[in-house]
């Protein structure tokens, strides 16, 4: 296991963490006004609660990244906040990426554009001895199984690649608190059986752990005591054994409805004609794509026909973000294959702009580069632009179509708040939103439940699942978890990681077979 800092950075009060009469602000809303909390030295702290119910500003408090605007949090320990607390967020992804995007500009202008930073480049860079780093970094890469990933750009990693790539850069400071806000999202079964062994071994030490999940089953036999929020305020707080136990413990997630939404006889009609959609709308001939010595696919023969919902599972690592970034075009190795989208090849003058208003997109990694600090609503109406915040006026039937998706994801109070302030779980919503008020051919959904609370989970569940049978919206969904495949999926695409010097293997079948 990891090396631990020297016991002499850390007093012998016994407790390690100590939140008096709290309050953050997050925008306008001050949120855990009057919280109290003591992490003891010998705890492990499990923080549950609905999406914007405060997690994710609790643990950014106690890591110095959110302002505490009443009381006091006592850190009992010296050094900095940086050198014994590790902090593993999707805010740090989003900032890593951001970094990566500014530095384009100087890449450009040395005449090398492609000179991304590697994982290793990435994982090497803070202060310290380097031949102490490496050392330790071994053993991480060891006990995280992500060896093969160090000469790897961190651009175009998958979010359960650069998930391991960020709690590794944690681990490497041997921090003496660890807080873990969602470090399941994106992981696949394995990994996350893996990950949940990691973080035991690292609490027989000394580091403790803060883990923030909505999902009871990722709560890790370690955890000795869990806290729970709710609208903001501590809902239910003490040992594990209590708190799961606690007749209230059903009422956490009790919060939202879908309101009966029923699309079958719902007026929302697509965009295009239907004869200017061809029979086919995604077709792959003998595709092949490699990153330096590593093969993704070798011949990949696919297509995807007006009418399917299609599903596309396989672990970490075994190409998904790479295939769906061959149909958006974020990869430009499309344009040297025989890829074609709504009956046009890629590479033959189609318009990109053509392409974009009859597609939709949720996810993370789209998520990650919506940066604006502009209202939700704003956000769903530049769905009608495809743009990253909005800069045209939009037309009254087109703020009608927002107000009604919005109105379907009952994320109305979300409308006028500003995105970038929103929590992981409530910007989802909203860009589902923005992604659906176009009523596109396609709707790409790439682990649309990810960082969601059970409610909202449910809620997106059904309403994916009423657009896939109701509406003329062609799925494409990914997702880890088999228990979240809708029943309106038709078709199933598996991709198999293989061997380092091998491409994935591909197998394809109708939902019927399943």
């Amino acid at each position: 296991m990891t090396a631990l800092p020297d016991r002499s950075q850390i007093t012998e009060s016994a407790s390690l963490i100590t939140l008096e009469n709290i309050a953050v602000r997050v925008g306008k809303r001050f949120l855990l006004d009057g919280t109290f909390w003591e992490i003891k030295r010998h705890h492990n702290w499990a923080v549950l609660g609905p999406n914007g119910s405060g997690k994710s500003s609790l643990v950014g408090a106690i890591a110095g990244e959110v302002p505490v605007t009443k009381g006091k949090i006592v850190r009992h320990f010296k050094g900095t906040i940086d050198s014994v607390i590790g902090y593993v967020s999707f805010g740090l992804h989003q900032r890593i990426i951001a970094q990566e995007e500014r530095r384009d500009d100087a890449r450009m202008f040395s005449g090398d554009p492609d000179s991304f930073e590697t994982v290793e480049e990435s994982l090497l860079s803070g202060p310290g001895d380097r031949a102490v780093i490496s050392g330790l970094l071994n053993r991480i890469l060891d006990q995280l199984e992500m060896k093969h990933l160090l000469s790897r750009s961190i651009r175009f990693l998958s979010t359960g690649e650069m998930r391991k790539v960020i709690i590794a850069k944690a681990m490497l400071k041997s921090p003496r608190l660890l807080i873990l806000d969602e470090p399941f999202d994106g992981l696949d079964p394995a990994a996350k059986d893996l990950m949940k062994n990691t973080i035991a071994g690292m609490t027989n030490g000394n580091t403790r752990i803060i883990l923030v999940t909505h999902r009871f089953d990722e709560i890790t036999p370690n955890i000795s005591h869990v806290l729970c929020l709710k609208d903001g305020t501590v809902f239910l707080k003490g040992k594990r054994e209590a708190v799961m136990a606690h007749p209230r413990i059903d009422r956490l997630y009790d919060g939202k409805q879908n309101g009966g939404i029923n699309l079958a006889h719902d007026s929302h009609k697509t965009r295009f004609q239907e004869n200017s959609t061809p029979e086919t709308l995604i077709e792959m001939k003998n595709t092949s794509i490699g990153f330096g010595n590593i093969r993704v696919f070798s011949g990949l023969c696919w297509q995807m026909k007006q009418g399917e919902n299609w599903a596309v599972i396989g672990s970490n690592g075994a190409g998904k973000s790479t295939f769906l970034r061959l149909i958006t075009g974020d990869n430009l190795q499309a344009y040297a294959n025989d890829i074609y989208l709504f009956g046009h090849r890629r590479g033959t003058g189609e318009s990109v702009w053509d392409i974009k208003k009859r597609v939709g997109i949720v996810s993370s990694e789209f998520q990650i580069q919506y940066r604006k600090r502009i209202t939700a609503y704003d956000v769903v109406l530049s769905g009608f632009f495809d743009s990253i915040g909005l800069y045209r006026h939009a037309t009254a039937e087109q703020h009608t179509d927002a107000k009604t998706w919005i109105e379907r994801l009952g994320a109305t109070e979300l409308a006028e708040r500003r995105f970038d302030r929103l929590s992981d779980g409530e910007k989802r919503l909203v860009l589902l939103a923005r992604a659906m008020v176009k009523s596109p051919t396609l709707l790409i959904l790439d682990e649309p439940c990810q960082g969601l609370d059970p409610s909202n989970r449910g809620i997106i569940l059904d309403l994916i699942n009423q657009i896939g049978e109701n509406l003329p919206t062609n799925l494409l969904y990914v997702t880890h978890h088999s228990n979240e495949i809708i029943p309106s999926i038709s078709h199933i695409l598996k991709l198999d990681k293989q061997a380092e010097d091998k491409a994935a293997t591909v197998t394809v079948h109708c939902r019927a077979d399943n």
